[in-house]
């Protein structure tokens, strides 16, 4: 498929850390676009709350993606507090271009080496990594850049992160990276009878408000 793909994510989200190793490999042989987006005004556009917003699946969430990551062999510690104000870190990506290094380098801080990202005493190290002066996250050209990658993966229907965009065929989680990569390599995937079929399958009951 000739059509560039886009990797929606949050650095909020372990899987969208888990799902960037195999972003990185699939760099080798594709043209990647990173897309760091607020994945709370994501969720909010679509009307839903996030795993850690609700008790017992908060628990397992993070019990399942370090089991992921120790399976998959991928370094993985959580830091001080979760969920926690990811907008320092996404406009950081943002004032570094969104390039692969920036992605990188602060995913590794924050979900490898277990370190905060909220506040400003916790983003000066990062950012003195990064090369980057603490004004250079607050401008109104970075804060307008990440309102626009929201506002863009919300109207192209990404409804959670990470999320991977082959043509218009939307990839969410760590978990439909092989499903993605099938479709990729082979567009017919999604354009079998039942494929088709269940694309517009009837709804038969809608839950009560």
């Amino acid at each position: 498929m000739d059509a560039p793909l886009r990797w929606y994510f949050d650095f909020l989200s372990p899987f969208s850390y888990l799902h960037w190793q195999k972003v990185k490999a699939l760099r080798a042989t594709h043209a990647v676009e990173p897309v760091p987006v607020v994945f709370g005004a994501v969720l909010s556009a679509v009307g839903q709350r996030g795993p850690a917003e609700i008790p017992g699946k908060r628990e397992f969430t993070y019990r399942h993606v370090l089991w992921q990551a120790r399976a998959e062999g991928v370094p993985l510690v959580f830091p001080p507090a979760h969920p926690f104000n990811p907008l320092g870190a996404l406009r950081a990506c943002i004032a570094a271009d969104s390039g692969a290094d920036a992605v990188d380098t602060i995913f590794d801080w924050i979900w490898r080496d277990g370190r905060p990202v909220d506040g400003d005493a916790a983003l000066r190290p990062l950012l003195d990594r990064l090369g980057l002066a603490p004004e250079a996250i607050v401008t109104p050209q970075v804060k307008a850049a990440l309102r626009a990658n929201t506002e863009a993966a919300i109207a192209a229907g990404v409804y959670g992160v990470p999320m991977l965009q082959v043509g218009d065929a939307l990839f969410w989680g760590n978990d439909a990276h092989p499903f993605a990569l099938a479709a990729l390599h082979d567009p017919s995937v999604l354009q079998d009878a039942e494929m088709q079929r269940i694309s517009k399958l009837p709804i038969g009951i809608t839950r009560k408000e």
